[in-house]
């Protein structure tokens, strides 16, 4: 019997370019990138071809499955702190850096399309691992922080922005690449970092530049332990305050930094997230004393711009693989992706893709245009709804492929338990859409600014018009008394109104209003592949296309 005779089975897809196969994302670096830097351009073309080799999938599966290694004392009973990676790891981190993933893009001129460039380049790596982009994903943020200190972040921000990915414990003097993680979170508040309890006190004269201190006390969650150098919120005698605390210091001695455990995570696995102990570490402060919080915000806002961009890129490499298996596979006399219902889901799968992408990189390119109030409401909304829609999205991928999604290699199952992470980084659902509301009703200029942008897309449909509509009264909703409580529905028809109007601008007329009436037209039901009849063939036929060009 010729039992292991294969047939109709599909294998993962291999050799593809990250970018090119990708319409969404290659007419976004045309739109935003190409014009400024064609260079730039080139290069991210260069890049998703490397994400589609053998080897580098082979990376990301090894640095996967195995997890980083905490290393707490030498033989000799000496204590270290080191955490070991699989050599998959480095070589992940190797490229990223090298690709300028890091705080290049803050060395360059304004509206130069670095951001843009640099957020191309996430969407197109963080397919391949998502784990190694986390401590990539700080370096970046970091640079707005330190800027609230010019003499520590000219010292700091050139190794930052290198091309040069340096993973060895040594003082930054020394080398060519530097990394930056971050402590806020603590057991006894979790987000609510008013309640932390590390102590800082001043110790003028230290081994550091700038304003120095001593910390002392426990981070429940810091990610990227092997870093250079932390940003941490600790209590000062005039209110929380933000420092810098460096792994080691210029003389080559250890920093109070003893690494407790490695976190046993969901997902996220290549990347070692640990609790540390500070006992009298040397740090520098950042910005004013007692204003810390306000300080660390301008890395939270870049951080949570990473995470808009990770769960697109998540959501994206889950509609590659439904797509590709779709194309391939056969059930009841026809291919997958002929079935109607199977059209259904995958055109819908689609939609939540490109809105999601034109969104990200939109928002990227508003930092290189410097359009900060548009930044500030437009990532917090992107935060809320991309993050909260990818978990759900890479189920209903995962199911596309039946039992064979469900198995680990074919990469499926990591992408599903990676799918919660940046809903919950950088502060939870809850947390982004009362942020949303506070902003509304302290900031007006935000909110004008989606006005403004929301605008450019008025007189296309009228169910967008009175979507429009609504966002404009929202500082009104946002000073209801009940605004607590409604804040999550409030902050869904922001987002989806935005990705509407964005679709409206950038994407072809059937895709655009696919959109406009399946999600704010109500033509959908709870889950994705309840598209409406009125959405039409024309429409899904496109979104097939541009999913994936293979």
């Amino acid at each position: 019997m010729r039992t292991h005779v294969v047939t109709n089975v599909v294998a993962a897809p291999s050799g593809l370019n990250a970018l090119r196969c990708d319409p969404v994302l290659s007419e976004a670096v045309a739109r935003w990138v190409s014009p400024t830097d064609p260079e730039g351009a080139a290069a991210l073309d260069d890049l998703g071809a490397l994400a589609g080799t053998p080897q580098v999938r082979a990376w990301a599966d090894q640095a996967d499955r195995v997890t980083p290694v905490l290393r707490t004392h030498a033989p000799t009973g000496v204590r270290v702190d080191e955490v070991e990676y699989h050599p998959a790891y480095h070589s992940l981190m190797e490229v990223a850096v090298g690709n300028g993933l890091t705080a290049h893009p803050w060395t360059r001129p304004a509206a130069s399309g670095a951001h843009a460039r640099r957020a191309a380049g996430f969407l197109v790596w963080s397919q391949v691992e998502a784990g190694h982009l986390c401590p990539v994903s700080m370096t970046y943020a970091a640079a707005p922080a330190l800027s609230a200190e010019p003499d520590l972040a000219a010292r700091w921000l050139p190794g930052l922005a290198s091309r040069a990915y340096d993973p060895v414990l040594r003082p930054m003097g020394d080398k060519p690449g530097l990394t930056v993680g971050m402590g806020m979170t603590e057991k006894q508040g979790g987000s609510d970092v008013r309640a932390n309890t590390t102590t800082a006190v001043a110790a003028p004269g230290g081994p550091l530049e700038g304003d120095t201190y001593r910390l002392t006390g426990h981070k429940w969650f810091c990610s990227a332990p092997m870093s250079d150098a932390f940003l941490v919120l600790a209590q000062t005698d005039a209110g929380v305050g933000c420092f810098l605390v460096p792994r080691v210091l210029d003389d080559g001695t250890r920093n109070g930094i003893h690494l407790q455990r490695l976190k046993d995570k969901l997902g996220n696995r290549s990347n070692a997230s640990s609790e540390i102990e500070l006992e009298h570490a040397w740090a520098a402060r950042v910005g004013e004393e007692g204003r810390g919080i306000r300080t660390i915000i301008g890395m939270v806002a870049s951080t949570r711009l990473d995470c808009v961009l990770g769960s697109t890129a998540t959501m994206r490499a889950a509609l590659v693989r439904a797509v590709h298996h779709a194309r391939r596979r056969s059930a009841f006399g026809a291919l997958l992706v002929d079935q109607p219902l199977m059209r259904n889901v995958l055109a819908d799968l689609a939609l939540e893709s490109e809105a999601a992408t034109v969104l990200a990189m939109r928002l990227a390119h508003a930092v290189d245009a410097g359009e900060d109030d548009l930044v500030r409401l437009g990532v917090a909304l992107g935060k809320f709804w991309v993050c909260k829609r990818t978990a759900p999205m890479v189920a209903e991928a995962l199911e596309c492929l039946g039992g064979n999604g469900y198995v680990e290699e074919n990469g499926l199952a990591r992408l599903y338990r990676e799918a919660p992470l940046n809903s919950i980084w950088e502060g939870s659902g809850n947390v982004n859409a009362l942020d949303v509301v506070r902003a509304l009703t302290r900031e007006p200029a935000s909110l004008a600014a989606l006005g403004k942008e929301l605008a450019l897309a008025r007189g296309h449909d009228p169910v967008l018009d009175a979507a429009i509509d609504e966002c404009e009264s929202a500082s009104a909703r946002a000073l209801a008394p009940d605004a607590p409580w409604a804040a999550r529905r409030l902050v869904e028809r922001l987002a989806l109104t935005l990705q509407a109007a964005l679709l409206v601008r950038h994407s072809p007329g059937p895709v655009a209003d696919a959109f406009v009436v399946s999600r704010l037209g109500g033509e959908h039901g709870a889950s994705f592949g309840t598209l409406g009849a009125s959405v039409g063939a024309d429409a899904v036929a496109q979104l097939l296309e541009r999913s994936l060009r293979d």
